[in-house]
């Protein structure tokens, strides 16, 4: 897999989680049945924590501590992780 590559599939995957996490505040607000929470940490850990932590931003959505802390810290831990793994692979010419 080439870097460009690599690079258009977490776009991909971090825009998808945005969006997702938009879809649910929508249907949160009209009180429709909602995105379930697996489905949403799951698209975060899969390489979507950027775009999960602007869907919760942005939305302001899943941010209260207390009532979803697996996304307040579990979300932001990841994107650490992300982080480092990228700084690893790249240091290695991966």
């Amino acid at each position: 897999m080439t870097v460009e590559t690599a690079a258009l599939c977490l776009l991909g995957v971090n825009l998808m989680t945005f969006l997702v996490f938009g879809l649910d505040k929508l249907l949160a607000i009209k009180r429709r049945r909602r995105i379930p929470e697996a489905t949403l940490l799951t698209l975060g850990f899969l390489a979507g924590s950027v775009g999960a932590m602007l869907g919760m931003a942005l939305f302001h959505h899943k941010t209260d501590a207390r009532a979803h802390p697996g996304f307040v810290w579990g979300i932001p831990a990841m994107y650490l992780i992300e982080l480092g793994t990228a700084v690893w692979l790249i240091q290695r010419g991966l």
